[in-house]
């Protein structure tokens, strides 16, 4: 489960002290799909960063399976999000010089896998968000978006984290293929029973959610 209390992050600027988050609190019980939405600048991507452990907030809690996370010190955070977090980007973040195979097989290397265990794993993976056997071993150049972000999203569940950070995640891809990514999503919230918060533009999918949170001016309302 993840709890975030009262969550407070405020930058310095030449202006004066800016507010990006202004006492969120929410929670998300495991395995739920949850969005959420809001203008740009409305503080999505710094509550995303934070439930990460990307950054740190200035004042409050976020609370995963019992453990303040905001309170890690560095190289611990560093380890939680290794152990327990995947990100899937908008972009795909994809290594270009790497087969698809070979990206999912990294992120079971940087998880601790043993090497005899990797190419088995990231071959179930691939065949669960539906790459066949050909794709796996292409670079992404030779992939479609809707495939890069198929590979993405099981790079993202190598290490069967609790929560998987989805930073708009079908927002380069046509609405169809969005569609069939949002619903390998919700498969694999249900399957895996895996947490997943996704910032999303798209009104639709985030209307399909479990949970919705809207963001405005730093400050959150649950739908």
């Amino acid at each position: 489960m993840l709890i975030v209390k009262n969550l407070t992050k405020s930058f310095d600027s030449p202006s004066g002290t800016v507010t990006a988050l202004d006492n969120v609190s929410l929670q998300v019980e495991t395995g739920q799909f949850a969005s959420i939405i809001g203008k740009s600048g409305s503080g999505k991507s710094t509550l995303l960063s934070m439930l990460g452990a990307l950054d740190v907030p200035t004042s409050g809690n976020i609370e995963v399976d019992d453990v303040d996370i905001a309170r890690l010190s560095g190289s611990k955070q560093t380890a939680y999000r290794a152990r327990k977090i995947g990100f899937v980007f908008q972009h795909y973040n994809l290594i270009p010089n790497l087969s698809a195979l070979e990206n999912v097989m990294l992120a079971l290397e940087f998880g601790g896998m043993p090497a005899t265990l990797r190419k088995g794993r990231a071959e179930q993976l691939l065949n669960d968000v539906g790459i066949n056997e050909d794709e796996q071993l292409r670079k992404p150049s030779r992939l479609s978006g809707g495939q890069q972000q198929r590979v993405s999203i099981a790079r993202a569940l190598a290490n069967r984290p609790a929560i998987v950070l989805a930073d708009e995640p079908t927002g380069n891809l046509d609405s169809e293929t969005g569609q069939k990514i949002f619903d390998l999503l919700h498969s694999l919230s249900r399957s895996e029973n895996t947490t997943i918060i996704a910032v999303t533009h798209d009104m639709d999918i985030a209307g399909k959610t479990d949970k919705t949170f809207r963001l405005k001016d730093g400050k959150i309302t649950t739908k």
